[in-house]
């Protein structure tokens, strides 16, 4: 099996290995059996093993963003039957909140689609990150990218966490997006860090990448001065309308392999299920959560794509002997 310990340089913060592209490359590329060994051991020493993080994902604002995201049904550049709607209220959202809590999440995730949130909304924000905090849940927003003072504004609101993907590696990027550049991207994590906000970051399988964009992504994440402390792994669902809409699907053992890679290279960090859940079977979920996520989000929609639904979730973890992380 490959040597978890031949890095010898280490992160900025001192936190762990810079990782090379090529010892990432040699952990994926080893005996499947030996990868996910390696990865669940180095998972039972940092979490419980059958306890699942659950989140909630709502969409505060819909569809007309500018940007021309190849995968995504909000782009105003796609003709994906998506009509634009306004800023839900912080009523609304709070009256979801509860919901999620009662079902069991731990955190509360707010997604609007944006280029960046406008100088009229972020009072509304801010309404929303401390009402829903005073529910006891975590709180995560993605809007888009933030300025540094934007940062600061949603973390003196108490945001626990802010998410921005990258979506994948930094060669393949400009063939998804060609309205904001990568480094734009780890401009606002970097903004959101030094603001004192934990970083949700990850990527999405299946937009046409190869195997080395996806571990390059994800050598990007685990380099940067502190790992995110969330990085959802998401499966594409095509949506016609799209630029992706004919992607050819994901090989299932090679997502596997990325969910195993991202807990060896970010050994602390919750990975997530995220999006395509709804199209992966039994099987192919519990080898993931095997290989290291401990965390997903519940609910019936994610945004704007299907999720599976709590009986089938709860059914799949009562077989499982997997439980939520405690509340608290």
């Amino acid at each position: 099996m490959h040597d978890l310990n031949r890095q010898q340089n280490t992160t900025i913060d001192g936190s762990g290995p810079a990782w090379t592209f090529e010892d990432a490359r040699a952990l994926y590329l080893q005996p499947f059996n030996d990868l996910l060994f390696q990865a669940h051991s180095l998972h039972r020493e940092n979490f419980d093993p059958n306890r699942l993080q659950f989140s909630k994902l709502i969409n505060i604002k819909t569809g007309g963003c500018p940007e021309d995201c190849g995968y995504c049904s909000q782009s105003s550049h796609h003709e994906a039957g998506l009509k634009a709607s306004k800023l839900l209220s912080c009523a609304q959202v709070l009256s979801e909140a509860q919901k999620a809590k009662d079902a069991g999440a731990t955190r509360y995730c707010m997604g609007a689609a944006w280029r960046s949130p406008k100088a009229r909304d972020e009072a509304a924000i801010v309404a929303m990150v401390k009402g829903v905090k005073a529910l006891g849940l975590e709180t995560c927003m993605t809007l888009g990218m933030l300025s540094p003072e934007q940062a600061q504004t949603f973390a003196e609101a108490g945001l626990d966490y802010y998410n921005h993907n990258v979506d994948t590696s930094e060669r393949f990027y400009p063939e998804v997006i060609t309205t904001r550049r990568f480094e734009e991207r780890l401009e606002t994590l970097a903004h959101v860090r030094e603001a004192g906000i934990k970083v949700c970051s990850g990527g999405i399988m299946g937009l046409g990448e190869s195997e080395d964009d996806r571990i390059d992504m994800l050598v990007t994440l685990a380099n940067l001065p502190s790992p995110p402390e969330s990085v959802p792994i998401n499966m594409l669902i095509p949506v016609p309308g799209t630029k992706m809409a004919d992607a050819a699907p994901v090989d299932p053992i090679a997502f596997v392999r990325i969910v195993a890679l991202a807990r060896l290279l970010m050994p602390r960090s919750h990975v997530r299920l995220s999006a395509g859940r709804s199209d992966m079977s039994d099987e192919l979920q519990a080898l993931c959560f095997f290989a290291g996520a401990n965390s997903i989000f519940v609910g019936d929609t994610l945004l704007t794509a299907a999720n599976p639904g709590e009986d089938k979730d709860r059914s799949l973890f009562r077989r499982l002997g997997l439980t939520a992380e405690d509340n608290r």
